[in-house]
């Protein structure tokens, strides 16, 4: 099993480098769909986001969401014709960098064992931030996929770490073992 701060560490470099893949695109570039049953980068940047704040809420510490607003709008489950426009680049920005923080804060927290359960807390911090760094690279691939295919920039390279390969096409961690 990764122990939480090694891990901590591959969720900030799956954040890089996904960062890599938009940051250098314009807004509406950020915004465009590829058609109108499709996703713009900038959705699946919030979902992203959204995605690792719930699952640290729900598994491991109950806290309001940093942007209640756009709780409805990056939910997948919502079918694309109901989840409303895009917030700002900056405030997709901001979403993003307040729930790293957060998770961040909480995985420390687990890490430190400043929690209560800290052991059964900690294997599930370990399973959910490996969840959360697969996660954002499953998206990682729609996004450079729309950046290169659709949008002709250019990719960066792979992140530069042992602890990711490729498996189906995505980017993952890799299995221990």
């Amino acid at each position: 099993m990764h122990d939480v701060d090694a891990l901590l560490r591959e969720y900030d470099r799956a954040r890089a480098y996904t960062d890599q893949l938009w940051k250098d695109l314009s807004p509406d570039e950020i915004t465009w769909r590829p058609h109108e049953n499709s996703s713009a980068i900038g959705w699946h940047l919030g979902h992203q986001a959204h995605v690792a704040h719930f699952m640290v809420r729900n598994l491991t510490a109950a806290e309001p969401s940093p942007d209640p607003e756009l709780d409805g709008l990056m939910d997948s489950a919502n079918p694309e014709e109901f989840r409303g426009a895009l917030p700002t680049v900056e405030r997709l920005t901001a979403f993003r960098q307040t729930v790293a923080e957060r998770v961040h804060a909480r995985m420390s927290a687990i890490a430190g064992g400043r929690v209560g359960a800290p052991g059964q807390l900690a294997i599930v911090a370990t399973h959910l931030l490996t969840a959360l760094v697969n996660h954002e690279y499953q998206h990682d691939q729609w996004i450079g996929e729309v950046r290169a295919q659709a949008l002709g920039h250019a990719l960066p390279p792979d992140p530069d770490t042992g602890q990711v390969c490729r498996l189906d096409g995505y980017l993952v961690l890799a299995p221990l073992g």
